[in-house]
């Protein structure tokens, strides 16, 4: 398969469900009655768009509203993305008894202040309990002063773990609980303990590969793999080398068999780079098209499993979301439309979780995901307020936002929601932060109040008077590209004076449709 073939497979129209150009943006919403018998959570104070928008949509997603495009680049076919894809997937899908074990760092640069080794512990559980089939049949914490060295342990703790491990019936995997194991440290560990051994990489990354769904999550795993496999060829090589058959030529080629394995696994990187650029232009132009639209976006985002997909489908009611109680159950980036207290529409965009201790190259794998974050109206910040650890989370995706270089007005002017407060029922004032229940739909409201106003502020929207002569197409047109809060009619005179919140440019363009207003 050669890059041209990747990037030039033929033309495709992108199919649109309901036409923006026919339905006039976002289409008539229905009745607030039904919609609320629809979603509970809704309050009376305001309704929902019937559209969602789904930026992964034309990438592998469900169904949604698409937006015709001309001149985009066409994405890659799903028998090639699943090539890729499956090239080197893990052998079967093997379900593993674990044994975890935690360095509890002492002092130093990487002893965690905001956190305990039980908390930690814990996390890691969950990221193995993540994963189907999976079971922890052990779990031991274990003091390390040096967790740099290739045996992490010291010789005594390391003989008592070794131990401990062939002591444990049925371990067929041992999960070292930090951020990447180097691959002579990889090695040794499975000489001493003779079954697979596993870091946060490598199981976040296996979560992620069960997570995928869409073209763009399938290649952006591929991409995050890269470096694992590059770390095995070196292993290997290692290992040949020490065998004295590190040199052995292909053929007439001129080329040793770890040469022709490195630039094969080259030549997947730019074929997966290429394909995800791709995507990446077709994302920023959906985002260029809701930008023309005026169309104000709220990026939601937070701690893996905080209830952020939850916090969404109670604002918007679309009843495709299916949150989970897992780890990173959302991969892809979701937008989804919703309508705010003055009937203005808004975009809620879901986000990948964050996670403490997630290895910066997975991070740049998802890069062109999390860069909707950056070019939104306003952030809104998910809290899991009943998590014991709920500090540290925060630190943790603060500290991510500030390596994204996310701009200054943005984080400035982030809401921040305490979600799952029915599970803490003496919970303090929350201060500055606004306390919700998704799940049992409270503090929705005041939530949306908070929302539209940072939106207004943000955005330069105003509340203008208009008068509109009811013959012409301007009342209507207002309601297709503004948010009409009132309208009063003028019966004898056949005008009404309508109440909109309008963006600057959607005005210029009505008083140069309608110069009469």
């Amino acid at each position: 398969m050669t890059l041209r073939r990747l990037l030039s497979s033929g033309r495709r129209a992108h199919t649109c469900l309901t036409s923006l150009a026919t339905c006039g943006g976002f289409p008539r919403a229905p009745p607030a009655r039904a919609l609320r018998a629809a979603s509970p959570c809704l309050p009376r104070a305001f309704t929902l768009s019937a559209c969602t928008w789904r930026d992964t949509d034309d990438l592998g997603g469900g169904a949604g509203l698409h937006e015709e495009d001309e001149d985009d680049d066409d994405v890659i076919d799903d028998s090639e993305v699943e090539e890729l894809f499956r090239a080197h997937a893990p052998a079967g899908q093997q379900q593993h008894r674990v044994f975890v074990v935690h360095p509890d760092v002492k002092w130093g640069s990487r002893k965690q202040h905001l956190t305990t080794a039980e908390l930690m512990m814990a996390e890691a559980v969950g990221l193995v309990n993540a994963l189907d089939g999976w079971r922890v049949v052990e779990q031991l914490i274990m003091s390390t002063k040096t967790p740099e060295k290739k045996k992490i342990f010291g010789k005594g703790n390391f003989q008592t773990l070794t131990d401990k491990i062939r002591q444990t019936a049925g371990v067929t995997a041992v999960f070292v609980n930090v951020e990447r194991l180097s691959p002579p440290s990889e090695r040794e560990f499975e000489e001493a303990w003779g079954v697979k051994v596993l870091d946060r990489y490598s199981v976040v990354l296996h979560i992620f590969r069960c997570n995928a769904r869409t073209r763009e999550a399938k290649l952006q795993v591929s991409l995050a793999e890269i470096p694992l496999l590059r770390s095995r060829i070196r292993s290997e090589m290692a290992d040949l080398d020490q065998q004295g058959g590190g040199a052995r030529y292909i053929g007439g080629s001129g080329e040793t068999q770890t040469e022709v394995r490195q630039r094969l696994l080259r030549e997947r990187e730019m074929k997966i780079r290429s394909a995800l650029e791709t995507l990446s232009r077709k994302r920023r132009l959906l985002s260029r098209k809701r930008r023309r639209k005026e169309l104000p976006t709220a990026s939601v985002l937070g701690y893996t499993n905080c209830g952020k997909t939850t916090l969404i489908k109670a604002l918007t009611g679309d009843g495709a979301l299916q949150p989970r109680d897992q780890l990173f159950a959302t991969l892809d980036v979701t937008v989804h439309a919703g309508r705010l207290p003055s009937h203005m529409t808004i975009l809620y965009v879901d986000t990948i979780g964050f996670l403490s201790q997630l290895p910066h190259r997975l991070i740049d794998s998802f890069s062109a995901t999390l860069e909707d974050i950056k070019h939104s109206d306003l952030l809104i910040h998910v809290r899991d307020i009943s998590h014991p650890e709920t500090e540290n989370q925060k630190a943790n995706v603060l500290k991510v936002l500030g390596a994204m270089r996310v701009p200054e007005r943005l984080l400035l002017s982030m809401i921040e929601v305490h979600n799952k407060t029915d599970l803490v029922p003496d919970l303090p004032p929350p201060g500055g932060a606004l306390a919700v229940s998704a799940l049992r739909c409270r503090g929705l409201e005041a939530l949306t109040a908070a929302v539209e106003e940072r939106i207004l502020a943000s955005t330069g929207k105003r509340s203008l008077d208009l008068s509109v002569d009811l013959r012409s197409a301007g009342l209507s047109w207002l309601y297709r590209e503004a948010a009409v809060q009132r309208v009063e009619v003028d019966a004898d005179a056949g005008s009404a004076v309508v109440t909109v919140i309008i963006g600057a440019a959607a005005y210029g363009r009505y008083r140069k449709l309608f110069p009469g207003s």
